[in-house]
């Protein structure tokens, strides 16, 4: 179980080293008055340090390196 863990965290580091973030686009009202809707596309963005995905990197490996084999 832990070697499987292990690999995951070593993947989701991996992407997280090699993409910082990403955005994507929200709709939201501006005027709701009755049968009248304004709404507007506003752009929103979500990133992470790098050193995030470093340290997810390096948790994987040590998971890795420690998991037992089953017999």
């Amino acid at each position: 179980m832990n070697r499987t863990i292990g690999l995951v965290l070593i993947v989701i580091g991996i992407v997280m080293l090699i993409w910082t973030g990403f955005s994507y686009t929200k709709r939201e009202k501006v005027v709701d008055a009755g049968p009248i809707q304004i709404s507007a596309d506003k752009q929103k963005s979500v990133n992470w340090p790098p050193y995030a995905g470093a340290i997810l990197l390096v948790g994987g490996i040590v998971l890795v390196a420690t998991a037992r084999k089953s017999v």
